[in-house]
């Protein structure tokens, strides 16, 4: 991607990064993560400084920070050198408070992520069984889940679903084999510590119609790799049976995921966050998350949220509980008595 002599557009930052547009203006709204300057004084234009900050707000969320701690560690970090073109070609960057000491983190090149997951596609459609377990391993070893997932795993497969749908009904194979073996290595994540006995679960369903599952698999190992406790429910599950799961489990929240807008089922979500349980005077209810494409459009209605990918909902969901390391503290909402 060439960079514009006055910077990126948002979109273009969103594809680099892997997140939603509504994401970085989220951001830019209620952390100050914006961009140094603005085009005529509206449009955003993002330098090479603003990217560094963003690239650190999504490396810290994804490791379970809350947004509004990783937004201040993000600013408080000096912005890694950009190239001699692109300093002299974009406004200079906001100046930085000194790094706060960390954790070495692994360097990641984005060209080997994008290799890698060309090798996914083509190993698919040659129905080597080997290379997809090797080379998925590979990808969530050295790059962590939510990499691998954004980044490897999810392009692979809109690739060969895209390369299916345009060749007759042809490698349709090739997608079940990669699904499978891409469920299977998210199974695979080796879980962190576990919650203690009797803390609520997030709950993990398909709404009626939806039988897509792999974005909530990978937010179920995302879960365990922070030690949190998830309940998979899986695809097209009936209301009745959702309304029976949240009133027997009291979940910390409920993930409603949704491919297409022709399954997202808007008046299921409200009806689920506006359950309640437990005694007069401390009763609770769920968050509600509204994931997948399929709820896109107007902003969701007062105690929904809609995260723009797999990092924001990992860190949503790790704020419900205040013991988690990370955590924000902030605890599912009791309802009105």
């Amino acid at each position: 991607m060439t960079e514009s002599p006055h910077g990126l557009t948002t979109g273009d930052v969103a594809r680099r990064l892997g997140v939603a547009p509504t994401t970085l203006r989220s951001w830019d709204r209620r952390y100050g993560l914006g961009p140094a300057a603005r085009q005529d004084g509206r449009h955003r234009r993002w330098t090479a400084g603003d990217i560094a900050v963003l690239r650190e707000m999504c490396r810290l969320t994804a490791s379970g920070v809350p947004p509004a701690e990783a937004a201040r560690a993000a600013l408080a970090g000096p912005a890694p050198a950009a190239s001699a073109s692109a300093a002299s070609a974009s406004p200079a960057p906001r100046a930085r408070q000194p790094r706060r000491p960390g954790p070495p983190q692994p360097p990641r090149s984005l060209g080997d992520v994008r290799q890698e997951c060309r090798g996914l596609g083509r190993a698919a459609v040659r129905l080597d069984a080997l290379a997809l377990e090797a080379a998925l391993g590979s990808a969530i070893g050295r790059y962590g889940l939510v990499t691998a997932w954004e980044e490897v795993m999810a392009p692979a497969l809109h690739a060969v679903g895209r390369k299916w749908e345009t060749s007759g009904d042809r490698y349709v194979e090739a997608e079940h084999l990669l699904s499978w073996h891409v469920s299977t290595a998210l199974r695979r994540v080796a879980p962190a510590t576990g919650a203690p006995p009797g803390t609520p679960p997030v709950l993990l369903a398909c709404v009626p119609g939806e039988q897509h599952t792999l974005a909530l698999e990978a937010l179920a190992a995302g879960l365990a790799e922070l030690g949190l406790p998830a309940m998979m429910l899986g695809g097209a599950v009936p209301p009745e049976a959702l309304d029976q799961a949240v009133r027997r489990t009291g979940p910390a929240g409920v993930v409603l995921w949704s491919q297409a807008r022709s399954t997202a089922h808007h008046l299921l979500a409200r009806r689920v966050a506006e359950t309640v349980w437990g005694v007069k005077g401390a009763r609770s209810r769920p968050a509600v998350l509204l994931a997948g494409p399929g709820w896109a459009g107007p902003a969701p209605d007062r105690g929904l949220l809609r995260p723009g990918g797999l990092r924001e909902a990992l860190a949503l969901l790790a704020a419900l509980y205040p013991a988690a390391p990370g955590s924000g503290g902030r605890k599912t909402a009791p309802a009105q008595s």
